[in-house]
C-alpha cells in the first residue's frame, strides 16, 4: 500500500515538472553572439571605410588597441589613419557598442519562455497537515513566444544598423575635423610668410623715411599693414589650436598621444571627380539609417499583428495544482489511545485570465495601428530626405571642386602676377606704397579663400560619402571661416 501510494503521488509531480522542464529547454535556442552584435557594424566599417572596429571588453584588448594607435601616431596623420584611430580610441563609440550589448540582452530576454511561478504552502496543526504545491505558467506568453521573438529580433537588427551608423558618423566627423585642422595649419603658415614679407617692407619704409625718400603718411600705412597682419596671424593661431583640439576629441586621445603630427597642407585636388549617375538609387540602397528604419517598421508590423491576435484576452495563466492533506484523529479503544490517519490527495488545473470588457481591445489595436503608421511615415520621410541629401551633397561637392579649381588655376596666378608687377613698378617709383599695400591685401585674401575652398571641397567629399552610406551630412558649412573673415575685414578696412 505504501508503494502504491508513492507511485500515485509521483505522477502529478512528474507532469508539472515535465512541463516546466520543456519550457526551460525551449529557451536554449538563442544565445549571445560572440562579437556582442557587432557583425553589422564591422561589415559596414570594412566594406565602406576599409577599417575595423573593436569592442574593448578587457585590459588585454585595451592594451592592444593602445599599441595599434601608437603605431599609427608615429607617422604624420592621414585621413585614413585618423579615422582608424578614432574608431579604436573614441570612448563615445565604445559606449554605443555597450548600448548595442544592452539591446542584444533585451533581444535574448524576449526569446526566453516565461518563467514559471512556483508556490508552496504548508498548513499544520496539532494533528493535521496540509501541503499545496502550485506552478503557474503564462499560456499566452508561451503561445506568442515565436511572434514576440521575431519582433525583438527586428528591433535588435535596427539597433545593429544604428550602431553601424554611429561608426560612419564618427568616421565622417573625424575626416571633417582633420581637414579643418590642416587648413588652419596652412593658413597660419601662409600668414607667417606674409607677415615676414610685411615686416621687411615695414623696415624698408622706415629706412626710406629716415632718408627722406618716403613721407610719413606712406610710412604709417606700411607699418599699419604690418600690424594688421600680425593681428590676423594671432586669430589664425587661435583657430589652429581650436581646430586641433576638436580633432583630438574625435580621435579620443589624451596625454602624450595628443602630440601627433599633421601634414603641412591639404591634399591636392583630384584630377577627376565622382559621377552623379544613379546617386539617388545608390543612397537608397546603401544608407544604414534606412535599413534601421525598415527593421523598426517590421517590428511594429509584427507588434500590430500580435495585438490583433491577443486583443480579446490579455493574458491566460495556467496553474498546475497538487495538494496533499493529512488528518490524524485519536480515540480510546480497550483502554488504549489509537491514532488514525487519513490522507487526501488532490490534483487539478486553475485558469485565470482577464477580458477587456470595456473596450474589447480597441485601445490596444488603435495604439498599434497609429504606431505602425508613424513608423511607416518616418521611413517614407527619410527616403525622401535621403534622395534630397544625395543631390544636395553632390551639388556642394561639384560646386566646391569647381571653386577650388578656379582659385588654383585662375585667381592665384593672377594675384601673383599683380604682386610681381606691382613690386617692379614700386621699385621704379611708378606706384606708391598705398597701391602696393592694397595689392598685397588682395593677394592674402585670395590665398586664404583658396585654402578654404580646397578645405570645403574635401569636407564636401566627406559629406557626399555620408549621404550615400549614412553617418550624417551637412558638415561642410562650418569651421575656418573666422580667419577668412578677418582677412577680408583687414582688406576692407585698409581700403578706406
Amino acid at each position: 500500500m505504501d508503494q502504491q501510494e508513492r507511485r500515485t503521488i509521483s505522477v502529478p509531480r512528474l507532469g508539472l515538472l515535465g512541463g516546466v522542464t520543456l519550457t526551460m529547454l525551449l529557451g536554449g535556442c538563442v544565445s549571445f553572439s560572440a562579437d556582442g552584435g557587432l557583425s553589422t557594424a564591422q561589415t559596414v566599417a570594412y566594406t565602406e571605410l576599409g577599417k575595423d572596429v573593436v569592442k574593448v571588453t578587457n585590459e588585454a584588448e585595451a592594451l592592444g588597441i593602445q599599441q595599434r594607435a601608437e603605431e599609427l601616431l608615429r607617422r604624420p596623420l592621414t585621413p585614413d589613419s585618423a579615422v582608424q584611430i578614432a574608431l579604436l580610441k573614441n570612448r563615445g563609440l565604445q559606449a554605443d557598442f555597450n548600448e548595442l550589448g544592452v539591446s542584444e540582452a533585451e533581444y535574448i530576454q524576449a526569446t526566453l519562455p516565461p518563467n514559471p511561478t512556483v508556490s508552496l504552502a504548508r498548513l499544520g496543526g496539532s494533528l493535521e497537515l496540509e501541503i499545496e504545491r502550485q506552478i503557474v505558467v503564462g499560456l499566452f506568453e508561451l503561445a506568442t513566444l515565436p511572434a514576440r521573438a521575431a519582433i525583438a529580433e527586428q528591433r535588435f537588427r535596427a539597433a545593429q544598423f544604428r550602431t553601424a551608423e554611429a561608426v560612419l558618423r564618427l568616421a565622417a566627423e573625424t575626416r571633417r575635423e582633420y581637414y579643418r585642422a590642416i587648413a588652419a595649419n596652412q593658413q597660419v603658415a601662409f600668414m607667417q610668410q606674409a607677415l615676414g614679407t610685411a615686416e621687411t617692407a615695414s623696415e624698408l619704409a622706415k629706412q626710406l623715411g629716415e632718408s627722406g625718400s618716403l613721407n610719413k603718411l606712406e610710412q604709417a600705412r606700411e607699418h599699419a599693414f604690418y600690424q594688421e597682419l600680425g593681428a590676423q596671424l594671432a586669430r589664425a593661431r587661435i583657430e589652429q589650436k581650436v581646430a586641433r583640439e576638436r580633432l583630438i576629441r574625435q580621435l579620443g586621445l589624451w596625454g602624450r598621444d595628443i602630440d601627433f603630427r599633421l601634414p603641412s597642407s591639404l591634399p591636392p585636388l583630384p584630377a577627376r571627380i565622382a559621377s552623379a549617375q544613379d546617386i539617388e538609387r545608390r543612397a537608397l540602397e546603401r544608407r544604414v539609417d534606412l535599413q534601421a528604419l525598415r527593421h523598426d517598421l517590421n517590428a511594429v508590423a509584427g507588434q500590430y499583428g500580435l495585438t490583433n491576435a491577443t486583443r480579446f484576452v490579455t493574458d491566460v495563466e495556467l496553474a498546475g495544482l497538487s495538494s496533499y492533506e493529512r488528518s490524524t484523529s485519536a480515540f480510546t479503544e480497550d483502554g488504549q489511545t489509537v491514532l488514525e490517519s487519513e490522507r487526501i490527495k488532490r490534483r487539478g488545473l486553475e485558469v485565470e485570465f482577464t477580458i477587456p470588457i470595456f473596450d474589447f481591445g480597441a485601445v490596444g489595436v488603435r495604439n498599434a495601428q497609429e504606431t505602425y503608421m508613424a513608423a511607416a511615415n518616418r521611413l517614407a520621410e527619410r527616403a525622401v530626405n535621403v534622395r534630397s541629401e544625395a543631390r544636395e551633397s553632390y551639388l556642394r561637392y561639384r560646386g566646391n571642386y569647381d571653386l577650388a579649381r578656379h582659385y588654383q588655376s585662375r585667381v592665384l596666378p593672377l594675384q601673383k602676377k599683380i604682386q610681381d608687377e606691382a613690386l617692379l613698378q614700386y621699385s621704379g617709383m611708378l606706384v606708391d606704397v598705398s597701391q602696393l599695400i592694397l595689392d598685397a591685401r588682395a593677394r592674402i585674401l585670395s590665398n586664404v579663400d583658396a585654402i578654404n575652398a580646397r578645405r570645403d571641397f574635401w569636407i564636401a567629399a566627406t559629406d557626399l560619402k555620408a549621404a550615400l552610406i549614412g553617418g550624417g551630412v551637412g558638415g561642410g558649412e562650418g569651421g575656418g571661416e573666422t580667419t577668412a573673415a578677418a582677412a577680408g575685414g583687414g582688406a576692407g578696412g585698409g581700403g578706406h
